[in-house]
Formats: structure tokens, C-alpha cells, sequence
């Protein structure tokens, strides 16, 4: 998955805003304690991070 697509699901997925602030406030345990955007910006495939945000906010596995 590109960068670009990985932003494109959370901004349709969660709205602009708050996904915006989920991808710099919302520590994800699933990644070493790490934001998003700090998972992402330390290598972590945005498949994975996607995952990760999808798994801690209940989103639909059909949609991951």
C-alpha cells in the first residue's frame, strides 16, 4: 500500500479531522507504542499501521 492510499482510507474511514489527529495522537500498542504517523515515518508498512488503526477502532474486517 502507498502512502498516499493509506491516507486516503483513514480520511474516508474516520473524516479529515479526526483522522488527522489519530494519526499523530492515538498510540497504537500493536506497534510498539508508537503514533501512526511515528510507526509509518520508522518504516512500519502503511498496511500494517492501517491494520493496527483499524483493529483499536473496531472498523469492519471486510474493510481493512
Amino acid at each position: 500500500m502507498r502512502l498516499t492510499e493509506f491516507h486516503e482510507l483513514v480520511y474516508a474511514q474516520f473524516g479529515t479531522v479526526r483522522g488527522s489527529s489519530m494519526l499523530v495522537d492515538h498510540v497504537l500498542s500493536g506497534l510498539g507504542g508508537r503514533t501512526a504517523a511515528q510507526a509509518v515515518e520508522a518504516g512500519t508498512e502503511p498496511r500494517d499501521v492501517w491494520r493496527a488503526l483499524c483493529a483499536d477502532f473496531d472498523v469492519p474486517r471486510d474493510q481493512w
